[in-house]
């Protein structure tokens, strides 16, 4: 199951936005007091959003795609790079401009993690759900390198993974209680970007 394309949504009644966020309110509220993926139901969202069933199902299609949804609006919407460097792009992208993490990510991501691993339809959505991150670091580092900043050898893909894996262990499992979450992001960019750079000679 995929989310719904609004784009090709039949005529009627206009959608209300307000009902959309009591919806995914309702989901994500529902993981943070406990609630298991299967344990979740739509009688239960429903019932928390104060909306009948039906109008979650002219949403969305089932209860996989409305979590996808959900866990999408808690993130919100990547960083647009704006091109200035690759450094600023990367530290952007990894998130330096958060003040403070969402607890209820945290969390939500901790409840979603083993579902991920046990249903390959749910891996399938959760891959939907950051390919699209991933794509926009792999254009800033494709930047970088047709610029001359980074070498042109960089296996691209261990590079998103080297660059994303240090910042969503600590934000998820708070590995090393002394890193501060608000530097880390461009503690690891740099890092990453000295093995990554150009050399003379």
């Amino acid at each position: 199951m995929t989310t719904v394309d609004t784009s090709t949504r039949s005529p009627g009644r206009p959608r209300s936005a307000r009902v959309d966020e009591s919806i995914l309110k309702a989901v994500l509220d529902l993981l943070v007091e406990g609630h298991t993926v299967e344990a979740l139901t739509i009688e239960a969202v429903a019932a928390k959003a104060g909306v009948g069933k039906a109008t979650i199902y002219r949403r969305w299609p089932g209860k996989d795609a409305l979590l996808v949804d959900a866990v999408r609006s808690l993130k919100g919407p990547a960083p647009t790079p704006v091109g200035a460097s690759v450094r600023d792009d990367l530290v952007l992208l990894l998130g330096s401009a958060r003040k403070k993490p969402d607890q209820r990510f945290v969390r939500i991501m901790s409840c979603l993690g083993p579902e991920v691993q046990r249903s390959p339809e749910r891996y399938r959505l959760y891959q939907g759900l950051v390919e699209p991150r991933r794509e926009v670091m792999r254009e800033v580092l494709r930047r970088g390198v047709a610029a001359g900043e980074l070498r042109p050898d960089i296996d691209i893909e261990v590079a998103v993974m080297l660059l994303t894996a240090p910042v969503l262990i600590q934000r998820m499992l708070r590995w090393h209680p002394d890193l501060d979450d608000a530097t880390l992001p461009g503690r690891v960019v740099d890092t990453v970007l000295a093995g990554l750079a150009t050399h003379p000679g």
